[in-house]
């Protein structure tokens, strides 16, 4: 029988040993799930990678190699994007990052575009969408080849003017019944190839490159 008075004291003292034990059992859960969570991750992100990259043409660990650029106009995010690069024998052969369609017909649709050194395109996977099942989801290679259009192409080829569906008079096909999801898409894409032939330097070798060196009475 609790002592007259000493009621509170021993309820107050109940739950800070509850709360106590929860935070540990927190904590341990925590400790366990942590390094599986982080290689289901890594997992993840290998895989979305690797459907961008060029098969079998790297030896880095592009997961790893990372850097973080950030242009709003050209990627659809205000958010510095990290972009992955891949190396063989040290050198870049391929970076690979995400940007977003924001006009997309249920929304922003989230894509991954791997590009080559030469600049050009070596895959594009859709990551995130609510386009229209049926119709826009045929963005996705569960439901079409659509998205493998862009592999091999880049900046030129086909020219600026035609990076556009074949409704609006570029190149690309079009869905039956869904005009606006591919059309959206294909801007992304091609603004992704401006992003990369503005910023190549930094995203092959880091930094860009020092201006030359001039000495007083050097033509400028």
């Amino acid at each position: 029988m609790v002592p007259e008075g000493r009621g509170p004291l021993v309820a107050g003292g109940v739950l800070a040993a509850a709360a106590f034990a929860g935070t540990l059992l927190l904590a341990v859960t925590d400790s366990h799930t942590a390094p599986y969570i982080a290689a289901n991750e890594y997992a993840r992100m290998l895989r979305q990678l690797t459907a961008v990259m060029p098969a079998g043409g790297y030896d880095n660990d592009p997961v790893g190699d990372t850097r973080a650029l950030r242009d709003p106009d050209l990627l659809g995010t205000p958010e510095a994007v990290k972009v992955y690069r891949a190396c063989r024998q040290g050198r870049p052969v391929a970076v690979a990052f995400a940007v977003v369609a924001p006009d997309g017909y249920g929304g922003p649709i989230r894509l991954m575009v791997g590009i080559s050194a030469a600049g050009v395109v070596s895959g594009v996977r859709v990551l995130h969408h609510r386009e229209t099942p049926g119709l826009g989801d045929d963005i996705e290679t569960r439901h079409s080849d659509w998205i493998e259009s862009f592999r091999g192409t880049f900046r030129g080829a086909p020219p600026d003017k035609d990076w556009k569906v074949k409704r609006d008079g570029g190149v690309f096909d079009q869905f039956t019944g869904a005009t606006v999801t591919p059309r959206a898409v294909v801007a992304a894409v091609h603004r992704a190839l401006v992003f990369f032939q503005r910023h190549r330097d930094e995203l092959l070798h880091g930094d860009p490159p020092p201006p030359p060196a001039t000495t007083p009475g050097d033509p400028s």
